[in-house]
């Protein structure tokens, strides 16, 4: 297990949504403190508030990927297509893996309608009845493994 899957699975587990625990796992390399990076992701648990959208996890993986080695000239269309090709291939990878990167495939609410804003409460039940803490540390090890091929 990587130090960023582990502290992802930790911040989880503290309570933190998918998209917080896995981007404030890369506070170390973003630049950012951990509570910068826990408010910044705050929205995007759920599926994005809670719509089941797209998963927390990877929401935080991509953020991080942004924060880490993401481009800032807006004209730099060459550096958009190369940021765009490593989100979609992280993307693709946690699909291939998990079935899907979209929230209520993955909690196997695909028919349910839940709009309902109110998280649900951690109980020992949540942890062991939700996939999220193994979908955290996928996300953070997805990037980490990118990371440490863009050094090598």
């Amino acid at each position: 297990m990587t130090k960023h899957e582990e502290k992802a699975v930790a911040l989880f587990k503290e309570g933190y949504n998918c998209a917080q625990a896995v981007f404030a796992a890369f506070s170390d390399m973003t630049g950012l403190d951990e509570q910068t990076s826990v408010r910044l992701a705050s929205s995007f648990g759920g599926g994005f508030g809670r719509q089941r959208e797209v998963c927390g996890a990877v929401s935080g993986m991509v953020m991080a990927l942004g924060a880490i080695c993401g481009y800032d000239n807006p004209t730099d269309n060459v550096a958009k297509k190369e940021q765009y090709t490593v989100v979609q291939s992280l993307m693709k990878q946690y699909a291939d893996t998990n079935g899907s990167y979209i929230c209520k495939e993955l909690l196997g609410l695909a028919d349910k309608e839940n709009t309902d804003p109110s998280p649900t409460p951690r109980t020992q039940g949540f942890y062991q009845k939700r996939p999220c803490s193994e979908l955290v540390g996928e996300a953070a090890r997805l990037l980490d493994e990118y990371l440490a091929g863009k050094t090598e």
